[in-house]
C-alpha cells in the first residue's frame, strides 16, 4: 500500500486531504511541530522517516497581509521549504503535489490566465509563492503544482466564515467588488487531488503547473452576496442580516496590494487529467448545506 505525507494536515486543505486520500493507502499528516517547514534539516528528517510514495504539501504561510510584515518567514515556508520537498521527493522516487495560487498574476489580463502566461506577482505572498514554484521546478523530479484561488472550509479562518459571522453582528457589510477569484471549497480540492494521486502514473509524462480552482469567478461582493442569499435560503431566516454594499478597493485598504482579476483558465488539467471543476456557486451552496447553525441546515 502507498504512503501518503500531508504536511499541514491541520490547516483548510491538509484535513480534507486526510479524509480524501484515506482510502488511497497510508496516510502520514504531519503538523508545524513534526515538520517545522523554516529548519530545513526537521523537514529533510520527517520526509526520511516516512519514506512517502507521494508528498501532498498542504503546508504554508496564507496570511497575505502578514506577508508583507514577514517577508523572510513567508519566503523560508513558501519559497524555501518547497524546493527542500522537491529534492527529498526526487531521491526517493517519489510524486510532490504542491498547492500554489493565482496570486502570482498581476491581474491586468482582460481574460483567465494559462499556465503559460507570465506571472508577476503584486505583493509578498504572491512572491513567495512563486519562489516555491520555481524550486520545485529547478529541482525536477516527478511533481504536479495546482494553483487554487480563495479555499475555505468550516476550519480557521476564512472568507465565508467570516462573512456569516459579520453579517449577523452588524447591519451592513461593505465588500470589493473590484477583487476577482475563482473561490473553492477545501473539501472539493482534497477530493479533486485525491482524483489526481489515482491517475499518479500520468504524472511522470505530464507533470508541471495546472490551474486548480472553481469553475467561473466573481467579485468579493458578488461572492459575498451570494453567501448570504444561499444562507438565507437554506436556513429560512430572512431576518437579522446584514445589508452588502460595494466598494472600490480604494475604499478598504489592506497592509497587500491585491490583483484585480487573477482568474485562470482550467483548459489544461482538464485535457490532461479529465478533470472540470464544479462552478464556484455549486460549490458553496454544498457547503453551507452541511454548516450547523443558521447559516445552514445541516453538519458535517
Amino acid at each position: 500500500m502507498q504512503r501518503i505525507l500531508v504536511p499541514g494536515r491541520t490547516g483548510q486543505v491538509g484535513w480534507e486531504l486526510q479524509c480524501a486520500l484515506a482510502p488511497l493507502g497510508t496516510v502520514i499528516g504531519l503538523d508545524r511541530n513534526q515538520m517545522d517547514l523554516v529548519n530545513p534539516d526537521s523537514i529533510r528528517r520527517a520526509i526520511r522517516d516516512a519514506k512517502p510514495d507521494i508528498i501532498v504539501n498542504a503546508a504554508g504561510y496564507t496570511t497575505v497581509d502578514k506577508a508583507e510584515s514577514e517577508p523572510e518567514l513567508a519566503m523560508q515556508v513558501n519559497g524555501v521549504a518547497p524546493g527542500i520537498m522537491a529534492e527529498e521527493a526526487k531521491r526517493l522516487g517519489a510524486i510532490l503535489i504542491h498547492f500554489s495560487t493565482d496570486y502570482v498574476f498581476d491581474g491586468k489580463l482582460d481574460r483567465p490566465y494559462t499556465e503559460e502566461d507570465a506571472t508577476n506577482p503584486v505583493n509578498k505572498y504572491g512572491m513567495t509563492k512563486l519562489a516555491g514554484e520555481r524550486a520545485i521546478e529547478a529541482v525536477g523530479g516527478q511533481y504536479l503544482i495546482l494553483r487554487a484561488s480563495w479555499v475555505y472550509s468550516a476550519r480557521g479562518a476564512n472568507f465565508v466564515l467570516t462573512i456569516l459571522r459579520l453579517a449577523r453582528e452588524r447591519p451592513e457589510l461593505s465588500i470589493v467588488d473590484d477583487q476577482t477569484g475563482s473561490p473553492i471549497w477545501a473539501r472539493v480540492l482534497a477530493e479533486t487531488t485525491a482524483g489526481l494521486v489515482r491517475r499518479r502514473e500520468l504524472v511522470p509524462a505530464h507533470g508541471g503547473v495546472f490551474h486548480l480552482s472553481a469553475g467561473g469567478h466573481a467579485s468579493r461582493y458578488e461572492f459575498a452576496s451570494a453567501i448570504l442569499s444561499i444562507a438565507k435560503a437554506l436556513s429560512g431566516i430572512r431576518d437579522g442580516w446584514a445589508s452588502v454594499k460595494p466598494i472600490p478597493s480604494a475604499e478598504y485598504p489592506l497592509p497587500a496590494k491585491r490583483p484585480r482579476h487573477p482568474v485562470t483558465n482550467k483548459d489544461k488539467i482538464k485535457r490532461v487529467f479529465g478533470v472540470e471543476m464544479p462552478h464556484w456557486e455549486d460549490q458553496l451552496r454544498a457547503f453551507l448545506a452541511g454548516l450547523p447553525g443558521p447559516a445552514g441546515r445541516g453538519g458535517n
